[in-house]
């Protein structure tokens, strides 16, 4: 047996458990250099669309099966959304993978994109909007933790598990950050990607 699972597992690469079960996507934070300074740039989405409306978000979308990578998905969601070609796009690196308690998984990029090439895709963007790098940097985010509750069916089998009724479940939070900028709430998915991308540059050279 011990062979057979040796050869089963020849070229075997790791990945998050469960995710057969979960939505992968892949984001891009694009980079603007403009008047001398680094912007990053948000979209608005389209009010129109039917998940999530006029929320602000990165570029990006759902893993498809013509995508190589999740590198692939990113600066294709990207073109697709900007109206940018692939030659307008510099993809400096990978961030950490991010994991939602809503059975999500994200892969962020950060990179550059030619703002003077953009043509945004108005079935999905309404406006594009930048934030200098700067302004990130100075500023934190307000921090709120929200609960997560474990909702147990009628029919758990409590009598299989120590303590049956009294067993204590661990308790989860969720952290959700709230970047304030002029007339803009960047919240949510997006704030937690982007402080995290913050908090690794400022670690390594701010």
């Amino acid at each position: 047996m011990v062979k057979k699972i040796k050869k089963s597992f020849q070229g075997f690469k790791p990945y998050i458990q469960g995710h057969q079960n979960m939505f992968k996507c892949a984001v891009l934070i694009p980079l603007v250099e403009k008047d001398g300074k680094t912007h990053i740039l948000f979209e608005v989405r389209s009010k129109d669309l039917s998940v999530q409306p006029s929320e602000i978000s990165f570029p990006g979308g759902g893993l498809e099966p013509e995508d190589n990578d999740f590198l692939d998905t990113a600066v294709r969601e990207t073109c697709e959304e900007l109206g940018l070609s692939r030659e307008d796009i510099d993809v400096i690196s990978p961030l950490n993978v991010f994991i939602t308690p809503f059975n999500l998984i994200i892969h962020p990029f950060v990179g550059t994109v030619n703002y003077d090439n953009i043509d945004i895709n108005r079935d999905e963007v309404d406006h594009v909007f930048l934030v200098p790098l700067d302004f990130f940097i100075k500023n934190n985010p307000n921090m709120y933790s929200a609960g997560l509750d474990i909702n147990i069916p009628d029919d758990f089998p409590y009598h299989l598990i120590p303590n049956g009724k009294n067993y204590k479940f661990r308790k989860a939070s969720y952290d959700l950050y709230f970047y304030n900028y002029k007339d803009y709430i960047i919240w949510g998915i997006t704030a937690k990607i982007l402080k995290d991308f913050l908090d690794d540059f400022k670690e390594r050279y701010v």
